[in-house]
């Protein structure tokens, strides 16, 4: 087949709905397919069949940053649509009516066209947003021949916001990436993988390592440390300075796709408190597969749906005793860690590219000859 993944914002960022259009762009290639990236402005030169589409703006939208489509040409997106002639338009949604909604518009009867609906809300100003751009996307979402949504709390969004009947298919993730991946750090460590924003949790994170070292929680000497990079950075270098926890706080900084294996090797405890804003948690899968350890995630509905087999490993990251506890007891208990690893591993295999890219076979397959049927 011909697909084109479709993305109003740019593939320069690695966020989690980047992750997901290529790797499973990069699957889909593996497996014969024709993969196009059809997405707003992008200055990436390393990407194959890689198409700018708009000139984008950059915003701030439901605790994160991205970049936005201007009004793309419509008889432009035509022509190019006519000379590609794509099998299968895959939509990351939401999406903007600039773009990609002008995109579906004016694709040909004979492209089936998929959604893969991404986002939970993080606030009621995001919620009041995205029934805006329902409405704006009305007579779009109507060409879609087939909805999905990357988890239950998803899909319930898209059902009630948009009016979307989607079918849940999680977020894929290169287990080859990760499992198996080493590190030969000798301490005992927590690590924090993800932006340094607010909602992710990170001033939290240090909140619950200074009073479990105040309060003497773990029995053995422990390292923290934290790779990513945002706007918190300042002030999470502060907190470490006034409570002198320099000596057991790194900041390692930026973590490329290719270093994340490696890096989250090291953990024995993996740890991710997100207060919310989370649809899925590919991170999650990431710790799973290569952490040492345990994975704690905090308990948004987003993080809840992939670690629903462990509701142990939750935690209310707003809660910084109970979460300086949760932390303690499992340095202090390496079998339980141990436990937990066996137990993720095993379960992080159904979220394998080849799992999850054989059922997204299966939706495109459908969508065509539905498509083609009518």
């Amino acid at each position: 087949m011909k697909i084109g993944m479709v993305l109003d914002d740019t593939l320069d960022t690695p966020d989690g709905v980047q992750q997901y259009v290529l790797n499973v762009g990069s699957w889909l290639s593996t497996q014969g397919h024709d993969v196009h990236y059809l997405v707003g402005a992008t200055t990436r030169t390393d990407i194959s069949n890689l198409h700018s589409l708009s000139r984008n703006m950059h915003v701030r939208f439901n605790g994160n940053r991205m970049s936005m489509p201007l009004p793309a040409d419509s008889s432009k997106l035509r022509v190019f649509l006519a000379e590609m002639q794509f099998d299968v338009l895959h939509v990351q949604v939401p999406y903007s009516p600039f773009m990609a909604g002008r995109l579906v518009m004016v694709a040909p009867k004979t492209t089936a066209v998929v959604g893969t609906f991404h986002i939970l809300p993080y606030s009621k100003l995001v919620v009041l947003a995205n029934r805006l751009l329902g409405l704006m996307n009305y007579r779009s979402g109507k060409r879609f021949d087939y909805m999905m949504a990357v988890s239950g709390p998803a899909q319930k969004f898209a059902r009630e916001v948009y009016g979307y009947d989607a079918t849940v298919l999680p977020n894929p993730i290169r287990l080859s990436q990760f499992i198996g991946a080493t590190n030969n750090s000798q301490t005992l460590n927590i690590v924090f993988l993800g932006r340094l924003v607010e909602r992710k949790g990170s001033l939290l994170l240090l909140q619950a390592v200074a009073y479990m070292r105040d309060h003497q929680l773990s029995d053995d000497a422990f390292h923290v440390v934290i790779g990513g990079k945002g706007e918190l950075l300042p002030e999470l270098q502060r907190f470490v300075a006034a409570h002198r926890l320099s000596d057991i706080v790194e900041f390692h900084g930026f973590v490329d796709e290719a270093e994340k294996g490696t890096f989250l090797a090291q953990a024995d405890i993996a740890v991710y408190p997100s207060v919310g804003g989370e649809s899925f948690g590919i991170v999650l899968l990431e710790g799973l597969a290569a952490a040492r350890g345990v994975v704690l995630a905090g308990n948004n509905p987003g993080y809840a749906s992939v670690m629903q087999p462990y509701p142990d490993q939750l935690f209310d990251p707003q809660d910084i005793v109970g979460f300086a506890e949760k932390l303690a007891w499992y340095l202090n208990h390496p079998m339980g860690r141990a436990r937990a690893t066996e137990l993720q591993r095993q379960y992080v295999q159904h979220f394998d590219i080849s799992v999850v890219g054989s059922e997204l076979l299966n939706v495109y397959t459908k969508a065509l000859q539905s498509r083609r049927e009518s």
